[in-house]
């Protein structure tokens, strides 16, 4: 009787180690993506609000699944992605109405904090970690893609719209492109001429980011329909920082 106890705790601690193994699903993200962001990328919070326990929900699934050496590296880029957007929806909804996510700034009442990306709210395994963390520390730094800048999304007008769907690991690739394309093209986010180019201060900000395989101008004309000459002007656009509702 004994051996059959062991073997049967042996069983279950060999499933649940599995289990932890296991990339987390993001349909019940995309789920709540689909019915609260349209396709122009506006945001619904008080949508979110009415399902923020479905939300906590999925954050709470990601809380408890970290990522593990054995996922594929597009499992990595799609957790950390979809973490980054889903913790930045529940930062904003408990703090919402609100204008701009850098109102959060000036609510919080936490010593050395200034800024809502410096907030440590999100728990992922043993590890507390604020949004600059994914996005500095995690994605910018471990995975060496560029286009990360049109997926996460911090919530504001000037940002890349926030794509209705999760990032999944069977179509990250496609979604990454796409997501460029859309963000390079988007007239209201950058104004592109052959001779001249306004861009988004995304560009500006992270310059090192996309220059790493050539110059900017090479970069934007991998996805801009209207091509740029190599000696084109460019300036950058005032970010707009007002809510993206």
């Amino acid at each position: 009787m004994k051996k059959i106890v062991l073997l049967l705790l042996i069983y279950v601690a060999v499933q649940t180690k599995l289990a932890a193994q296991t990339p987390v699903s993001h349909e019940a993200f995309t789920r709540l993506l689909k019915q609260h962001v349209n396709t122009a990328g506006n945001v619904n919070y008080k949508g979110f609000i009415k399902d923020s326990t479905q939300l906590n929900v999925y954050l709470k699934q990601l809380s408890a699944n970290p990522p593990q050496k054995n996922w594929s590296k597009n499992d990595q880029l799609a957790y950390w992605i979809n973490a980054y957007n889903a913790f930045t929806i529940q930062l904003i909804i408990r703090h919402y109405p609100l204008k701009s996510i850098k109102d959060i700034g000036s609510i919080i009442k936490i010593p050395f904090v200034n800024t809502p990306w410096d907030i440590k709210f999100i728990r992922i395994g043993r590890n507390t970690y604020d949004l600059n963390n994914i996005e500095h520390d995690i994605l910018r730094k471990n995975f060496n893609e560029p286009r990360i800048h049109f997926a996460i999304v911090c919530a504001s007008v000037s940002c890349p719209k926030l794509l209705n769907e999760a990032f999944v690991v069977a179509r990250v690739e496609q979604q990454l492109e796409a997501q460029a394309k859309d963000f390079i093209n988007d007239p209201s986010r950058n104004k592109i001429t052959p001779a001249k180019a306004q861009l988004s201060s995304i560009f500006s900000w992270f310059k090192d980011d996309f220059t790493k395989q050539g110059n900017l101008v090479d970069f934007i004309n991998k996805y801009a329909s209207f091509k740029l000459r190599p000696n084109a002007s460019i300036t950058y656009l005032d970010y707009n920082w007002n809510l993206n509702e």
